[in-house]
């Protein structure tokens, strides 16, 4: 009798390696929120070049008054200006952000950052509520109130953008000055200086683009200033309020244009 052919040995069963996942970083709440609040600014952007040219036609008188197209610029610009304040919504927490991670060298540098993020943050957080004014959702009795804060909040901000970023300026001078000497010094003795002249480039650059910000804040500095209802201010209360403010802002719109050459040469001194 023959014997059964024996059954085939079952397969052992594969014992499969656990895939170990690496737990990245995590970013708390506000981070998140930043980065998602992030993604607004370039249409932002575009809406502010749209609002301050249209505002640079206004003043320069170059449509007569009574022409229609400039009543409907008019509308444009206070639209856009509307439309911004909506893209400003949670905007404040980059502020905050900003002062979690910064690190402060001097006791100076801590001021000018509190005036800095803390007046932009102000800023940003009342116009949460001109926005609410704006749209009809908050009684428009508190809009020159709620203007007035937002406005110096936002001045108070720049003052203090504008003075850390002269501070970096300073910096930035001091270290392409060391590095200049430090390429004169390898020229004389026959080095290469690949490296340093990579370097001196890169902070060429980077003066160029901070001076440029530093034009860019002082010259929204100035249009913050047109927004501040100075007629509050002394003796300035006895003219007429709305000739007063529309020509004052007429005049600082037109110093905002001649305000950025000048700036850059201006700057050069520093």
């Amino acid at each position: 009798m023959e014997s059964e052919a024996s059954s085939p040995a079952a397969p052992l069963l594969k014992k499969e390696t656990p895939i170990i996942q690496s737990n990245p970083k995590k970013k708390d709440f506000l981070n998140h929120l930043e980065a998602y609040l992030a993604k607004r600014d370039g249409v932002d952007k575009l809406l502010k070049i749209s609002r301050y040219a249209t505002k640079i036609i206004l003043a320069s008188s170059a449509l007569p008054e009574t022409l229609t197209l400039n009543h409907r610029l008019r509308s444009f610009e206070s639209s856009v200006g509307v439309s911004r304040k909506a893209f400003r919504l949670g905007k404040f927490v980059q502020d905050v952000n900003a002062l979690r991670a910064s690190h402060f060298d001097s006791a100076e540098e801590l001021d000018l950052s509190l005036v800095a993020y803390g007046g932009e943050g102000v800023y940003f957080f009342v116009e949460q509520f001109v926005w609410l004014v704006k749209s009809g959702l908050i009684d428009k009795r508190h809009a020159r109130r709620l203007g007035l804060i937002s406005a110096w909040a936002e001045f108070v901000g720049y003052v203090g953008s504008v003075s850390l970023k002269i501070r970096d300026l300073r910096r930035i001078a001091e270290d392409e000055k060391r590095v200049k000497m430090s390429i004169e010094v390898a020229i004389t003795r026959g080095i290469k200086c690949e490296e340093e002249k990579e370097r001196l480039g890169k902070l060429i650059e980077k003066k160029l683009m901070k001076r440029l910000s530093v034009v860019q804040d002082s010259a929204d500095a100035l249009m913050a200033v047109a927004d501040i209802p100075l007629t509050r201010i002394g003796c300035l209360a006895e003219l007429d309020g709305v000739y007063f403010e529309e020509n004052m802002n007429k005049l600082l719109t037109i110093l905002v244009v001649q305000f950025n050459y000048h700036s850059i040469l201006a700057l050069e001194l520093i």
